[in-house]
């Protein structure tokens, strides 16, 4: 254990190796389905996002992707081709528009979901609740800087 509290450089590049590897793989799967609606990643963040915050507004959305409203406008009008999402305005401030995923939109999240999920479940099925716990509890730091 001792050795981690002083990673060497290449041991670092080990780990962003990995990252970059767990995320070609995590989303290769997502892309299969993606490709049958001729969508791609930016897509799929945002129908993710969709799925986690149910009726999140615009401004929200643009703050969690962190990107830009055209960026964001692109990926919406290629949703809204394909009828997967819907807009509600706000009750008190008609400005604001909150964005779902309707029925089509929560069967395509599925699908995508149900095939990273495997590749996730089957990991932390072979971890033990300890290395999850760690794992999880290193992957916030990273997140947080």
């Amino acid at each position: 254990m001792k050795e981690l509290l002083y990673l060497k450089d290449e041991q670092l590049k080990d780990l962003i190796e990995k990252l970059f590897i767990i995320y070609r793989e995590t989303f290769s799967d997502s892309k299969k389905v993606l490709s049958k609606y001729s969508i791609g990643l930016a897509h799929h963040k945002v129908i993710h996002l969709l799925s986690m915050y149910r009726g999140i507004s615009i401004s929200d959305l643009l703050k969690r992707l962190k990107i830009t409203k055209q960026s964001l406008n692109r990926v919406l009008k290629d949703l809204i081709k394909l009828e997967i999402i819907t807009f509600k305005k706000d009750n008190k401030d008609t400005r604001v528009k909150h964005i779902f995923l309707n029925n089509k939109g929560e069967k395509l999240f599925n699908e995508i979901f149900d095939l990273q999920k495997k590749r996730i479940y089957n990991a932390l099925l072979k971890s033990t609740s300890e290395e999850v716990v760690n794992f999880d509890n290193v992957l916030k730091k990273i997140i947080n800087g």
